[in-house]
């Protein structure tokens, strides 16, 4: 495996699955003098990504519905 001009390479899947390094997970990078080490970066504090989108979109809503319709249009008219 090669580092690109870019300072990149690929992490082979079943790695990346073992390690549970899902898409977008941030990565942080230790060097002893003479191993690289890559683990999972502590979350930071605050809100996560998701919680940032779900922020941002609460209340944007215009659709008028109730819980049981939203449940009935899911579920195909159940």
């Amino acid at each position: 495996m090669r580092v690109t001009s870019k300072g990149q390479v690929t992490i082979p899947v079943d790695i990346r699955e073992r390690a549970g390094l899902l898409p977008h997970t941030e990565v942080a990078f230790a060097f002893d003098g003479s191993t690289v080490t890559l683990t999972p970066a502590k979350p930071k504090k605050g809100l996560s990504r998701g919680e940032q989108i779900v922020a941002r979109l609460r209340g944007s809503g215009d659709v008028k519905l109730t819980t049981d319709e939203i449940m009935a249009m899911t579920r195909g008219g159940e």
